[in-house]
């Protein structure tokens, strides 16, 4: 089997899964990995080599940047001490209780116990914001879970390079060396970004070509990523920082065209990233495994507990954290639900498998480095047990919470500002009108468009008027029919060659708009 053949082969795999994921409502990644290990395991699947380069250079990028573009600047703004505390505080002691537990059950070496506590210190953003689209969070919740699990790479990654370099070099850990790295990494990091986001705000003021934006859609995680890592900076930091700021600032860089078509595209690589990347962790397992030898095969005990340390070490961070905030604010009763959820929505994924990967093959000596194939299984099968017990049972955990918002307030939210956005339209074609800045046809098609929008928004308001919904159920299914209708005349019009297939392109678009809306609103 050739490179390409097995490339073809995951992504047929990896989208037929995560489609049945979505058909089932069961979480992508989880399913994914599950699929993964499944196959892995069968006797005639080949053993699965991923070069770390391939994860995060390759892939890495967009998926964070995807991920930090979600996150909105003003709840970011409310939420950054505990983010910042999460960020740090936690990371640290997570690493710090994965190498004491590793070092008692596992044959690790203190120093490689210490790699693998500093792999797996931080939450994950790929996999928690892949698990955390399908949740009705509230937003100050998704926006410090994800923030967290963004913000905390910068700890990591320093944490790993000091521990790489303490297994490689058997050299003493130095603090304030430590100190000045994270500095240089998260800081330099920040700066790349920020430049990174800066040049593309310039360059897409001046770009009106849905193709060039696409393309630069594309292009600018990886130039983030590129830029911070040959500046000796953190690639991570500088991803996250520029799809911070774009995702905040990019709505009004662009007009709607092009930001559909955009966000098409973008939709359309992250999705198939992530089924591919979710995939690959649960096929490489099996492959791992094969390479331990006798004296390591304790690992599902490694496994064990350094998944429960985890957990714990999360919960007995977050709930007293939680604790403190509460009784900082005496209007609001104490409750256990929003740290359960926080505590319970810390996955790891994507990140500490690529880190992993890159340990060194040999120490400074030239001698292999002890254990190395023994951190890449307790790696992979932690990330593997959290996606799969975590990220199964996430949803329950929000719903018996109580935490989640309900359908009929975000719809509700939804009709409130449909209904102002009609309004301001109302208000000022009344100022056109008074103007006589058009004629009279055009104003009054124009204001029955827009009330037609506000009378829509009313009625999902007036719950008296319709109390389960059945005016807009009944106004959506009429309008599908119509727009299939449409569709029709404008097939019989093309195949009887009275439009040209230019013409036929251009009106199918514009119904595919339409049905795209209303398919939103659906969802």
């Amino acid at each position: 089997m050739t490179d390409l053949t097995a490339v073809l082969l995951l992504v047929a795999l990896a989208t037929l899964v995560a489609t049945g994921a979505r058909r089932w409502s069961l979480p992508a990644p989880s399913l994914l990995v599950v699929a993964g290990v499944a196959i892995g395991l069968l006797p005639f699947t080949p053993d699965l080599h991923v070069p770390p380069q391939a994860i995060s250079v390759g892939v890495l990028p967009p998926l964070l940047y995807a991920s930090a573009e979600e996150i909105p600047v003003r709840e970011l703004r409310l939420v950054w001490r505990p983010v910042t505390t999460l960020a740090l505080g936690l990371v640290l002691a997570s690493a710090a209780a994965v190498g004491f537990v590793a070092g008692l059950v596992t044959p690790l070496s203190p120093a490689m116990a210490f790699v693998l506590g500093a792999v797996l210190a931080s939450t994950d953003p790929v996999a928690v914001t892949a698990l955390g689209r399908r949740l009705s969070l509230p937003p100050r919740v998704q926006t410090m879970v994800q923030a967290e699990s963004l913000f905390n790479d910068a700890t990591s990654l320093v944490l790993f390079k000091v521990a790489v370099g303490t297994a490689v070099a058997a050299s003493a850990v130095s603090i304030p060396a430590a100190a000045g790295e994270f500095l240089l990494l998260g800081g330099g990091g920040a700066a790349v970004g920020a430049l990174v986001a800066g040049a593309v705000t310039l360059l897409r003021r001046r770009t009106g070509d849905p193709v060039l934006e696409t393309v630069i859609a594309l292009v600018t995680p990886y130039a983030a990523y590129v830029l911070a890592e040959d500046a000796h900076t953190s690639g991570v930091t500088a991803v996250v920082v520029a799809g911070v700021i774009l995702g905040g600032t990019g709505h009004r860089l662009t007009d709607a065209r092009i930001r559909l078509q955009v966000h098409a595209v973008y939709r359309t690589v992250v999705f198939l990233l992530e089924s591919v990347v979710f995939a690959v962790i649960g096929l490489e397992l099996p492959s791992l495994i094969h390479q331990l030898s006798p004296g390591e095969r304790t690992w599902p005990l490694g496994v064990l507990a350094v998944s429960v340390t985890l957990i714990a070490c999360r919960m007995l961070w977050i709930f007293p954290l939680s604790l403190v905030v509460q009784y900082r604010a005496p209007a609001r009763p104490v409750s256990w639900r929003l740290p359960a959820v926080v505590t319970w929505a810390g996955t790891r994924g994507v990140m500490p498998l690529a880190a992993a990967l890159s340990i060194p093959v040999l120490a400074d000596d030239g001698t292999p480095l002890p254990h190395r194939s023994l951190v890449l299984v307790l790696t992979t099968g932690v990330v593997v047990l959290t996606l799969v017990l975590q990220g199964f049972t996430l949803a329950p955990v929000v719903k018996y919470s109580g935490i989640a918002l309900e359908p009929e307030h975000t719809a509700r939210q939804e009709a409130e500002a449909e209904r102002s956005l009609a309004l301001a339209g109302l208000r000022r074609l009344d100022e056109l009108a008074a103007l006589e800045a058009a004629p009279q046809p055009v104003l009054d098609q124009l204001r029955r468009d827009l009330s037609a929008k506000r009378d829509h928004a009313d009625a999902v308001l007036d719950d008296t008027q319709d109390p389960s919904g059945t005016l807009m159920t009944a106004y959506q299914d009429l309008r599908a029919d119509l727009l299939q209708a449409e569709e029709a005349e404008l097939t019989r019009l093309y195949e009887s060659r009275a439009v040209t297939d230019t013409i036929r392109r251009k009106l199918q678009r514009n119904l595919d708009l339409e049905q795209a809306g209303y398919d939103d609103g659906d969802g």
